[in-house]
C-alpha cells in the first residue's frame, strides 16, 4: 500500500492525496475511511471533508465506483492489476486529534484521512510526502529516506516513511514545517523527544529537568515501555486551549496562548496532559479492552471499560506528578479537587455508571449532552482509580497497590496481544488486594451512585479529609442555579435538582429579566444578577424569566447553604502513625513541599 501526500503553501486547507494498492486480484474492491479515532470514542465522521474522489488504474483510466456508505465505497476492479484513489481532504480543524495544513504547516492524523482495504489491514504501507526541502518531519515512524527532486525550482523532495501496517500509520501522526523547534533526552536508555510548532519560547531546561522526573517515576512503575523512542509533539496556539491524544510513540498535544506557555497554570496543564498522554502509551495502546484489540476502524468499537483506559490514566497523569516531586502537596491537591468537583456537580452520577458511560461516549460523544445523564470516565474513573489503589494498600498492608494491576495487565495482556475484560480487571484486583473487590465494582463502577462514602474511607485511610463547603456564590448555594452572560442575557446555565430553583419551574437556558423588580443587566464581564441575589440575601425573591419566547414569574424563597458545594481534599489536622505512615508510602515521600 501506498500513499503520496502532496503539499502546497494553500490557505484553502485541502490536501491532495493518492493511495495506491497493487496485486488487485478481485472484481470488486470496497475501499474504506476511519469513521473514527482511537483515544476519542465517538464517531467522526471523517468523510465529510473529503470533496473530490475518483478511481484509476495504472494507466490513468477511470473506474467505476460508488460510494456505498458515509466512508467507504466499491470499486469495479475487473481486470485491474493496480488501483490509485485520488482525493482531497479538507484540514482546516487544530487541535491534538486532527489534521491541517496552511502556509506554514502540514499537520496530519492519517486516521483522520487514509483510506484502506479492510482485508488488507496488515499488510506494510509506504507514505510519501512531497514537502519543501527545508522542512523538518516530527513523526513517532522513523523517516527511512528522502529524496530531493534536483529538478523542482520550488526546491521539494520527497520524505518516505515506512510502516509495518495499516494500524501502524493510523496511529503515527505527523507535523512537518520549517518552524519546528526540537530537542531530545535520554532516560532509561530511550529517546524521548520535544517537537514545538507554534510562536512559544520552550525553557529547554526546566522542560527536560520536569520531563525526566515524571517519565523516570512511570518507568520505574511499569519497569518496561512500549517502544525506543517517543516523541511529544506540541501545537502551541495563540489563544486558550487544552487538548492531548496519545499514541504509542507520540502524543500530539495541543496549548495555548504560547506567550503563557513556561509560566504558571499553562505550565501546569502542559506537565498534566503530558504525563497522562505518555502514561496511556501503555493504558490503551498496549493494554487494551477486549473489544478493540483489534481496533475495527469502521464503526464503533462498544466497551464498558473506559474507567480503566481514561480513569486509571487520568489518575497516573497527576498522581505521579506528585510522586515524582514535580508537583508538591498543594498543587496535587488543586488537581485532585477538580476532579472531585466536577463528581459533585455531575448528577448524572444517579442516573448513569461510569460503565455505561463508557459504553454511551459511542451515542453522544464528549459533551454533557441532555441535564443529569451520564457520568465521566475521566473525573469520575480518576476518582475510583484513587479508590482502588487504596483498596490494594489497605488490604495489603501498603505492599501492593494499583502499581502491581497495571504491570500485570501489561505483561500478561498488553505485550501477549490480548485484550483484557471488566473481569479480567476485577480478578486481578482481587489477586493483589487478596480481597473481595465486589462492593466497588457492583456499587460504584457498574451502579450510579454517590461516591462521597468511599471516597471519605479512602481519604481516611492516608490522613485526608474530603472537604464540601458551600459555593461562595449566594445563587448557588441558596436558590440552586448557576448563570452566565451568553449573548447578552443573564441565561441559567444548570439547575441542581430538586432546588428551591427547580421547584419553582426555572429551566436551564432561561433568560432572567428581572430580580425583585430591578432589571438584570448584562455586558462583556458578566452579570450583575448575583451581587442583587446577595443584597436581597434570604428574603423571598421574584424572578421574572423568559422561557422559549414566554414571560414567566417564579417565586423563590432561598435556603441557605444547600445547594451547590465546593469540593476539596485536605490533611486532617490530627493524623495517627499509621495514616501518615500510608500517606507516606502512597506519595512516594518525594514531595517538594
Amino acid at each position: 500500500m501506498k500513499y503520496i501526500i502532496s503539499y502546497s503553501k494553500s490557505n484553502n486547507h485541502y490536501i491532495d492525496i493518492e493511495f495506491i494498492a497493487e496485486s488487485i486480484s478481485q472484481d470488486e474492491l470496497l475501499i474504506q475511511l476511519p469513521a473514527w479515532r482511537p483515544g476519542r470514542y465517538e464517531l467522526g465522521n471523517f468523510a465529510k471533508n473529503i470533496q473530490k474522489w475518483a478511481a484509476f488504474d495504472k494507466d490513468g483510466n477511470t473506474l467505476k465506483s460508488e460510494k456505498i456508505t458515509k466512508d467507504s465505497w466499491k470499486v469495479q476492479t475487473t481486470g485491474v492489476s493496480s488501483i490509485h484513489i485520488r482525493y482531497n481532504y479538507y484540514a482546516a480543524e487544530l487541535n491534538a486529534g486532527s489534521t491541517f495544513l496552511d502556509s506554514s504547516q502540514l499537520y496530519m492524523n492519517p486516521v483522520n484521512c487514509c483510506v484502506y482495504i479492510p482485508n488488507r489491514m496488515d499488510e506494510g504501507c509506504e507514505l510519501i510526502l512531497q514537502l519543501p526541502i527545508d522542512y523538518k518531519v516530527a513523526c513517532g515512524q522513523t523517516q527511512s529516506v528522502f529524496l530531493p527532486n534536483e529538478k523542482d525550482e520550488n526546491k521539494t523532495g520527497e520524505n518516505v516513511f515506512i510502516f509495518k501496517d495499516f494500524h501502524e500509520l493510523a496511529d503515527s501522526p505527523f507535523i512537518a514545517s520549517n518552524t519546528l523547534q526540537h530537542n531530545i533526552f535520554i532516560c532509561f536508555g530511550i529517546e524521548f523527544n520535544f517537537w514545538f510548532q507554534g510562536e512559544c519560547k520552550p525553557d529547554w531546561a526546566k522542560l527536560i529537568s520536569d520531563f525526566m522526573k515524571f517519565i523516570n517515576e512511570q518507568l520505574l512503575i511499569m519497569n518496561d515501555f512500549p517502544s525506543k523512542k517517543y516523541h511529544f509533539l506540541f501545537q502551541i496556539l495563540p489563544f486558550r486551549t487544552y487538548h492531548g491524544v496519545e499514541h504509542t510513540t507520540s502524543t500530539v498535544i495541543a496549548l495555548g496562548p504560547g506567550c503563557n506557555l513556561m509560566k504558571g497554570d499553562l505550565y501546569e496543564d502542559l506537565l498534566g496532559v503530558s504525563s497522562h498522554e505518555l502514561f496511556h502509551a501503555w493504558n490503551i495502546k498496549t493494554i487494551r479492552p477486549v473489544e478493540m484489540h483489534p481496533y475495527d476502524y469502521s464503526k464503533e468499537n462498544y466497551s464498558k471499560l473506559g474507567y480503566v483506559c481514561e480513569g486509571i490514566t487520568t489518575y497516573y497523569g497527576d498522581y505521579i506528578l506528585l510522586r515524582s516531586g514535580v508537583f508538591n502537596e498543594q498543587q496535587y491537591f488543586q488537581t485532585f479537587a477538580e476532579r472531585l468537583q466536577k463528581h459533585i456537580d455531575n448528577f448524572g452520577r444517579f442516573n448513569l455508571s461510569v460503565a455505561d458511560a463508557s459504553f454511551d461516549t459511542w451515542l453522544d460523544g464528549y459533551s454533557p449532552g441532555v441535564p443529569n445523564r451520564k457520568t465521566s470516565i475521566y473525573d469520575e474513573g480518576c476518582l475510583l482509580a484513587f479508590v482502588t489503589d487504596i483498596f490494594i494498600r489497605k488490604n495489603s498492608n501498603n505492599e501492593r497497590s494499583l502499581d502491581d494491576v497495571m504491570r500485570y495487565l501489561y505483561r500478561e495482556f498488553g505485550l501477549k496481544g490480548k485484550g483484557y475484560t471488566g473481569l479480567d480487571y476485577k480478578g486481578i484486583v482481587e489477586h493483589f488486594a487478596n480481597s473481595s473487590y465486589d462492593v466497588i465494582y457492583d456499587n460504584y463502577i457498574n451502579a450510579a451512585s454517590d461516591y462521597e462514602p468511599m471516597l471519605r474511607e479512602a481519604m481516611e485511610f492516608i490522613g485526608c479529609d474530603l472537604i464540601l463547603g458551600p459555593s461562595t456564590k449566594f445563587h448557588e448555594h441558596s436558590i440552586g442555579i448557576r448563570v452566565a452572560e451568553v449573548n447578552g442575557a443573564c441565561k441559567i446555565t444548570a439547575v441542581y435538582p430538586n432546588s428551591v430553583a427547580d421547584i419553582s419551574g426555572v429551566s436551564i437556558n432561561d433568560e432572567i429579566i428581572a430580580i425583585n423588580g430591578i432589571q438584570i443587566k448584562t455586558d462583556s464581564s458578566g452579570t450583575n444578577f448575583s451581587e442583587w441575589c446577595n443584597y436581597f440575601g434570604n428574603k423571598p425573591l421574584s424572578l421574572i424569566i423568559a422561557s422559549n419566547g414566554i414571560i414567566n414569574q417564579r417565586e423563590i424563597i432561598p435556603r441557605p447553604n444547600s445547594y451547590y458545594k465546593i469540593a476539596g481534599i485536605k490533611k486532617m489536622s490530627s493524623v495517627n502513625e499509621n495514616q501518615s505512615n500510608n500517606f507516606n508510602k502512597w506519595s512516594n515521600n518525594k514531595l517538594l513541599s
